[in-house]
C-alpha cells in the first residue's frame, strides 16, 4: 500500500486519507497526512466499514492478500459487503486502485 501511495503521490494530493493503524502509520511515516484508526485486527476494518455505512467515504482502497487467511476476515468481508450495499467504489488490488484513483481526480 505504501508503495502504491508513493507512486501516486500527486494523485493523492488534496485527498483526505483514512487508514487502519498499522498501514496508516506506514503511510504517515512516508510523509502523508492520514487519519489513523485502530489496527485492522483490533477493529480498524470495522471502523472503515462504519464510515462507509455512514456515507463518510467516497471510495475505499483496501489491498488484501487473496492467498492468505486473516484472523479478521469477517471484518474484511463486512467492509466489502458494505461497499457494495452503499455503492462505494472498492479497489482490492493495485490495478483497480489505479483506475479508481485516476478516475476520481480527473
Amino acid at each position: 500500500m505504501v508503495s502504491f501511495v508513493l507512486q501516486n503521490k500527486k494523485l493523492f494530493d488534496g485527498i483526505e486519507l483514512v487508514g487502519t493503524g498499522t498501514t496508516g502509520g506506514h503511510i504517515e511515516n512516508a510523509g502523508f497526512v492520514i487519519t489513523k484508526l485502530l489496527s485492522g485486527p483490533l477493529g480498524g476494518d470495522a471502523q472503515i466499514a462504519a464510515m462507509v455505512a455512514e456515507g463518510n467515504l467516497d471510495a475505499v482502497i483496501f489491498f488484501r492478500d487473496p492467498l492468505d487467511k486473516h484472523p479478521h476476515e469477517p471484518d474484511v468481508q463486512m467492509l466489502m459487503r458494505l461497499c457494495d450495499v452503499h455503492n462505494v467504489p472498492l479497489a482490492t488490488n493495485p490495478a483497480t486502485a489505479q483506475y479508481l484513483l485516476e478516475g476520481m481526480v480527473e
